[in-house]
């Protein structure tokens, strides 16, 4: 059942009833290696050598006993090494240990400050928590697993194994300092994220601002409020801010994918197509089967397109992410400066005539909820063309089809009368 801690005592109890009992002795011995007590292994086997054993029993003897020498010369090198800092041979010689004493903690627990040392912090953390299994109120372990955790950026389960420590002893005094940290830290994360998905992104970004300031020596934690700090102003239609924190992260971390997810999103409302698709393009690389980056590739190159033909936006001069109070007042403006009732030349007048049906184009697309999602999806609810099928209707109206039309119509204050030949 794999118990042998369980096993040892009944073993013994065998062999104090009846000493030359030698499979109880060789079974006891098997059991003493694999928990790196090799001296006591090393007295077990050679005392069943001494007992008048079977042919097969003294072959099984001699072989651990050889096995069991090996494993002494191997834990010596392994230390010399480790004394040196010579920390890539002590992996070397504990791995060959380990494959037969699997079940001594205390090499374990080396192998582990030498991966540390190594700079492989989740190899360590392995070999620690098989440590905090086999040895008994192993306080140390847990600390050490906490803070590696910790540095690696995963508060959650620094927190948790911190508060394994604890319940070994609620007085350690590492563990205590170190549990209120990490604490505070989850707190502020935890209610950072609760911010984001109630959509509150200006208190979402101050949270985290929060987590560097709270912890400015892991740079972990730097990283990943800042990704998040993108994420927000990406959402909350900051682009310019969202662009300059998304590319710091990708600074660091060049093949991000949040990260540059949220900075083609913030470049689309700022209208850099190109910049958008390239970001989508190396998101895409990194991860071939998310929709979101799929979706956002499409709609980028459709937007593009879209943007040598007709803008709406531009027309308007008005921001992507204008309000529609926005749209209606620059639409008013325009509409006043171009209307065809203004210019007397009549080339002056053809041009104000096709500079107006745009304006008012644009009027009607960005100010009906519908047609501007459209738009804004890269298709323009007014073109014929780029209509999925064919099914919509050219908008390309004659200047008469606006008989009978108030551009002013919504409120404003202005009355145009029409004239027409």
């Amino acid at each position: 059942m794999g118990k042998s801690k369980a096993a040892l005592p009944d073993l013994t109890k065998v062999i104090e009833l009846k000493m030359d009992f030698t499979a109880a002795r060789l079974q006891r011995g098997h059991l003493l290696l694999k928990q790196g007590k090799l001296d006591e292994a090393e007295d077990d086997f050679k005392k069943v050598l001494k007992s008048n054993p079977s042919e097969n029993e003294e072959k099984e003897a001699q072989l651990q006993l050889v096995k069991s020498d090996e494993m002494q010369r191997l834990r010596s090198q392994a230390l010399d090494a480790f004394e040196n800092s010579d920390h890539t041979a002590a992996i070397t010689f504990l791995d060959k240990i380990l494959e037969v004493c699997v079940w001594d903690a205390e090499l374990r627990e080396l192998r582990a400050e030498c991966f540390i040392k190594e700079g492989e912090p989740r190899k360590a953390i392995s070999d620690l928590k098989a440590a905090s299994k086999l040895k008994n109120d192993n306080t140390e372990a847990f600390y050490k697993i906490s803070t590696l955790y910790y540095q690696l950026g995963d508060h959650e389960l620094s927190l948790s194994e911190v508060r394994e420590c604890l319940k070994l002893d609620q007085d350690h005094k590492r563990c205590f300092a170190h549990y209120k940290q990490v604490k505070k830290l989850n707190k502020l994360i935890e209610s950072a994220e609760e911010l984001i998905r109630d959509g509150r992104y200006t208190d979402a970004t101050s949270k985290y601002e929060s987590v560097m300031k709270t912890e400015p020596s892991v740079s972990e934690y730097t990283i990943r409020s800042k990704e998040r700090i993108c994420h927000c102003f990406s959402k909350d239609e900051k682009p310019v801010e969202a662009i300059r924190i998304c590319s710091e992260v990708l600074q660091m971390e060049p093949d991000n994918v949040n990260a540059l997810k949220d900075r083609a999103e913030a470049y689309l409302i700022e209208e850099m197509y190109d910049e958008a698709i390239q970001d989508y393009e190396t998101a895409q690389e990194h991860n071939e089967n998310d929709q979101q980056i799929r979706e956002g590739l499409e709609k980028a190159q459709r937007l593009l397109k879209q943007s040598q033909k007709r803008d709406y936006y531009k027309i308007l001069g008005v921001k992507r992410n204008a309000k529609k109070q926005e749209i209606i007042k620059a639409y008013r403006k325009l509409a006043l400066q171009w209307h065809p009732d203004n210019f007397q030349n009549e080339e002056e007048k053809k041009k104000a005539e096709k500079k107006f049906i745009d304006i008012a184009a644009a009027k009607e697309v960005l100010s009906d909820p519908e047609m501007r999602k459209k738009f804004d999806d890269g298709e323009d609810p007014l073109d014929a063309e780029s209509q999925q099928g064919g099914g919509g209707s050219p908008f390309h109206r004659s200047w008469n089809s606006w008989q009978g039309f108030n551009p002013f119509s919504s409120g404003g204050p202005f009355r145009f009368k029409f004239h027409f030949n």
